[in-house]
């Protein structure tokens, strides 16, 4: 379940993010970003200027307002992107509720304050109990409900040894008993570093985002340097420029729109994969995800739906398959396994046979144990065992019956397949074999396709044989699988991906898992799985999906996409400025530049102003596309920069000529200069 995205315009993420504008004016915060700390220093000296002028205080007045605004809409910008994960963090704090803990101490129970447990205390955990802090189920088996972290209503089961022992702290217990071994110390538990990671307290840029930070810090000195040769150009030609002119200027001429939305798109990257119930540790994963070419899925619930499922019934010589598959039935009313439901349902389906009331069959269910290998139901005169071959064998032959070798052949087959044969029995008489196979999950075919056409390849380990991998691989889709993976073949497998210059992208759930997620270049951790595992990698998918990978690979390519589309047109309106702002300061001493003015504007002065007041206000009218992302489509790289410059660098041509000509005419209507 994704959790909703804030509305952009929700007054709770708005109104503070008005404030926080205004704290982001802080000159060591600022400082961070060159071009808005060079805008802030042209703001300040402006606003200086209005009172040393000695003319045009009106209009200098002006240009220090839309200077401070164009800083307070960037800041903005910011704030409104990192409040929206502000906002998504308050359900995940509402769980971090302080509350009593059941600590074991020498086999004795006591309460004490959850905030005061240590790390490798044992607490007891019952129905209606909220689990204290993160930890490891050491003892017992219970359902529990992880809704406050995941936003799903149904159910998960923790059991102590396994894959699927962790826990998270503010999780409720809702069905028996388990003892949990705290795993964490205080303040240092997974739902801590959630809610501080989703509100970007450990924000950094990613390479990509330095990069273009270093970029548009070069730009915005190499203007910076020719305004200031402005100055005494215009006292040699007559035409001395003012301060506050020079400074609307460098504005204009600096990438202010790039500059004021770099950050928020930064965040919103992380705020996206946060909607899909993905944890990010840094934007570096996030952006990391965008340039996967290959990718590492698990067989086991990724690509197959996790459960081996009822796909035959296969009969003994002399019986009817309807009496198989109501055998079957009967025998798998009372089993709540995966396995278990399949078969009602396959013979339902095969042979219209209802599934029965557990409570109206008058007869003994007889459970699975390690022990027997089987379960099954007795009624009187009838008994009925569904289970493994040699279990089923062995009890036939105590009862006098034997096993045909048809039903020998066909387990073999099965087996040799990859699948799981279970052997139906009625009395001493054998009735035939259950197919349990692995299910490709629906769609999962097309959804690697897509990936093939982002240029991801993909590849699947499995611990089956080869056979069995091989047939599931090319019923999928899959361009390539290990098989009888071990831990040791995935980490040599990543390692050679990555020396041959791929990035590389894994999802994994157990301790097996944790040195493959480490070497990763985006390691996705199971919720679900260890704390191994969670903490090796640098992302973890609250609701355990496997498949969320392509969601989040899509994520990434999204936020690079977004970022060099919103660069281009930053870039591509700049060039519209300069024909807005430069022949209007020139025109009186150099008359033969007229021609360049071609948006006619009525003055010079008219021309800076327009020119500064649309330089703040396209910043503000872009917020919702750098926090909500460009669309992405699976293209080429060529295709995809085709496409920008003709949507985001033709149109960065155009809107700020009608934009700047627009507001030219409306102050000039107002008389404002």
């Amino acid at each position: 379940m994704t959790q909703k995205s804030p509305s952009l315009f929700d007054w709770k993420i708005a109104g503070p993010a008005i404030g926080g504008s205004f704290q982001k004016l802080n000159p060591r915060l600022m400082i961070k970003n060159p071009v808005m700390f060079v805008t802030m220093v042209g703001a300040v000296l402006t606003t200086a200027g209005i009172f040393t002028a000695h003319a045009e205080r009106g209009f200098i007045a002006q240009l220090a307002v839309w200077l401070w605004f164009t800083v307070l809409f960037a800041n903005f910008a910011e704030a409104i992107a990192e409040g929206r994960g502000k906002a998504q963090a308050e359900s995940l704090r509402k769980a971090r509720k302080e509350t009593m803990a059941r600590r074991l101490v020498n086999g004795r129970e006591e309460k004490v304050p959850a905030p005061s447990l240590q790390k490798n205390d044992l607490v007891v955990c019952e129905a209606g109990d909220v689990i204290p802090a993160d930890g490891d189920v050491v003892e017992g088996i219970a359902s529990v409900d992880e809704a406050a972290i995941t936003g799903e209503s149904a159910p998960v089961i923790r059991e102590s040894g396994g894959d699927r022992s962790a826990v998270t702290g503010g999780t409720r217990v809702i069905s028996d008993r388990i003892v949990v071994r705290i795993t964490m110390d205080k303040g240092q538990g997974f739902l801590d570093r959630m809610i501080a990671l989703v509100e970007g307290a450990q924000r950094q840029k990613t390479p990509n985002e330095i990069a273009l930070t270093i970029l548009l810090s070069a730009l915005t000195l190499i203007f910076l340097l020719v305004c200031i040769t402005l100055k005494p150009f215009g006292i040699y030609s007559a035409a001395e420029f003012s301060i506050p002119v020079l400074i609307a200027l460098l504005v204009c001429l600096i990438p202010t729109t790039i500059g004021g939305l770099l950050s928020a798109i930064g965040i919103a990257g992380m705020d996206r994969v946060l909607q899909r119930n993905v944890l990010a540790m840094s934007g570096r994963a996030v952006e990391a995800a965008g340039d996967v070419d290959v990718l590492l899925l698990d067989k086991t619930g990724t690509i197959t739906l996790g459960n081996r499922m009822a796909t035959a019934f296969i009969p003994a010589p002399g019986v009817a398959p309807e009496r198989l598959a109501d055998a079957a039935q009967l025998a798998s009313l009372a089993d709540e396994t995966p396995e278990g439901r399949s078969i009602v349902v396959l013979a339902k389906e095969k042979f219209n046979l209802r599934a029965r009331d557990v409570t109206q069959v008058q007869g003994q269910f007889v459970p699975f144990t390690a022990q027997t290998r089987m379960s099954g139901v007795d009624f009187p005169g009838r008994s009925i065992r569904k289970g493994a071959a040699e279990a089923i064998r062995i009890h036939a032959d105590k009862l006098g019956g034997a096993f045909p070798t048809a039903i020998s052949q066909a387990v073999d087959e099965i087996s040799s397949s990859g699948g799981t044969p279970l052997v139906v029995a009625e009395g001493k008489e054998i009735l035939g074999v259950i197919h349990l196979k692995d299910v490709v999950k629906g769609g999962i075919k097309e959804r690697f396709a897509h990936l093939r056409k982002m240029g991801i390849r993909t590849v699947m380990i499995t611990g089956d044989n080869p056979l069995t991998a091989a047939a599931i691989a090319a019923e999928a889709g899959v361009d390539d699988f290990m098989a009888q993976a071990t831990p040791e073949q995935k980490l040599q497998r990543i390692r050679e991906e990555q020396a041959a210059g791929h990035l590389v992208a894994m999802t994994g759930d157990g301790t097996n898992d944790a040195p493959a997620l480490a070497q990763a270049d985006v390691g996705v951790a199971m919720n679900t799985g260890t704390q191994a595992a969670r903490e090796a990698g640098n992302m973890v998918d609250l609701d355990s999906n496997p498949t969320k990978l392509i969601d989040i690979v899509e994520i990434g390519k999204q936020m690079l996409i977004t970022r060099g589309a919103l660069t281009t047109f930053s870039i591509a309106n700049d060039i519209a400025k300069y024909f807005a702002i430069i022949p209007a300061m020139l025109m009186a001493t150099f008359p033969a530049i007229s021609p360049l003015n071609i948006m006619s504007l009525h003055s010079p002065t008219s021309a800076i102003l327009s020119a500064i007041i649309f330089n703040a206000l396209i910043i503000i009218a872009l917020i919702p596309l750098a926090l909500r992302g460009v669309k992405y489509t699976p293209i080429g790289a060529l295709a995809t920069l085709q496409r920008n410059l003709l949507i985001y660098g033709l149109g960065g041509v155009i809107i700020p000529f009608i934009g700047i000509k627009a507001i030219d005419i409306a102050i000039t209507t107002l008389k404002l200069v």
